[in-house]
């Protein structure tokens, strides 16, 4: 199958004519502040599917997952997916840590402003996504999830998953497209969940991406962790690029805005003012880039110092090339098959225990995604990690 590198759509927008004109007058759009234990805005109603009974004994992961296949049993079959393991080193792995990166698409744009001309309307009802979505999150159950467009975070995700064991943070877009849909659910936003059990929070803080000094509509939510089992730190950021072709610039800047400021957490907490960032505390960065491996951002990251790589590569033959295709869709200007999501991840420090494979093309379908059997035009990025030893 050949790869299609899409256009997805180019020009300027008003919230870039919006944001400059802010910037030139000196007085920035404030980000909305995100509590390390965010409480449900007092007008949120909490989904009567999964949260009728949050106030009662907690949710039941096994039963949950039931009851999400359940609610899905008129569906084709779920696409499969194994996981490849991987044989590196010479030490038996401590317990994993398994790591979800996912844009799960926001439900006021897949319903309203994405135009997936092939996807039936009842496919793409938030009625059905909750499920498929949560249904994903539970099969793989990760220590740490990464997700973007997400608009249902205090009616759905973070209250379903706080009584799963997981905390979170959530960060809207200053600007965010969503809420010019009728109907819309609030912004969306990049959320990062940790299960309470695995890790213990040290530091957290949401970042409005900079350009060249200049403010942008792209976040990003980076929290450090202690692991419980072996008491070493990680950094770990999810984050959003800016989309479209002819942003490629901007996306490269956003890039360099994000690795300077986790350097400057890695230092703060390193205790050194050159703050090691390869050994002592590695990062985990998970994101939709919107940029495929042959952008400035992607060679940025994999050329700096900071001794990052892709954890998806792993899945290559060589080990060198990333998958054919982590987002398939058809819209009105065309087919769109590239590889615009990744998890980066320090190499010194950490090590690739295990990664889920990509769908087969047949698997995927002739109408690609979303579908009745997917809720997202993006595929989920699954991987096992421990720490190397001897740091």
């Amino acid at each position: 199958m050949e790869t299609i590198v899409c256009p997805m759509g180019g020009g300027a927008t008003r919230l870039y004519s919006a944001l400059t004109h802010a910037i030139s007058s000196s007085s920035p759009l404030p980000l909305p502040p995100s509590p390390l234990d965010p409480q449900q805005p007092a007008n949120t109603i909490l989904d009567p599917d999964f949260c009728q009974e949050q106030r009662g004994s907690p949710p039941d992961p096994v039963e949950l997952l039931r009851q999400c296949e359940e609610a899905l049993r008129d569906r084709p079959p779920r696409l499969h997916r194994k996981f490849i393991y991987l044989n590196e080193g010479n030490s038996a792995p401590s317990s994993p840590i398994r790591v979800m990166q996912w844009n799960i698409l926001a439900q006021a744009l897949g319903e309203g402003l994405d135009s997936f001309v092939q996807c039936p309307l009842e496919a793409l009802s938030w009625s059905r996504r909750k499920y498929l979505i949560l249904e994903e999150i539970l099969t793989y159950r990760p220590h740490i999830l990464c997700l973007q467009e997400v608009d249902h975070y205090f009616d759905t995700f973070q209250p379903v998953l706080a009584g799963l064991g997981y905390s979170s943070s959530f960060c809207p877009k200053p600007w965010s497209p969503c809420l010019d849909v009728e109907g819309n659910n609030g912004p969306d936003g990049c959320a990062l969940f940790f299960d309470l059990s695995r890790f213990e929070l040290l530091d957290s803080m949401n970042i409005r991406l900079s350009a060249m000094r200049i403010p942008t509509n792209q976040v990003a939510v980076v929290t450090m962790l202690r692991c419980r089992s072996t008491a070493r730190r990680v950094c770990v950021a999810a984050t959003h690029l800016k989309a479209r072709v002819g942003w490629e610039w901007l996306r490269s800047a956003q890039g360099s805005d994000l690795l300077r400021q986790l350097q400057n957490l890695v230092q703060k907490h390193a205790g050194s003012p050159t703050g090691d960032l390869s050994a002592d505390i590695p990062l985990l960065i998970c994101g939709d880039f919107n940029a495929v491996p042959t952008e400035e951002v992607y060679r940025r990251f994999i050329t700096l110092s900071l001794s990052l790589d892709s954890a998806y590569k792993k899945l290559s033959k060589d080990g060198l090339s990333e998958p054919e295709y982590t987002t398939w869709k058809i819209r009105p200007t065309g087919e769109c098959c590239t590889t615009l999501d990744y998890i980066w991840y320090s190499r010194d420090a950490l090590r690739v225990d295990a990664v889920l494979d990509m769908p087969t093309e047949e698997q995927i379908g002739p109408n690609r995604l979303p579908s009745f059997s997917y809720p997202s035009d993006h595929l989920s990025l699954v991987c096992d990690f421990s720490f190397k030893e001897g740091e």
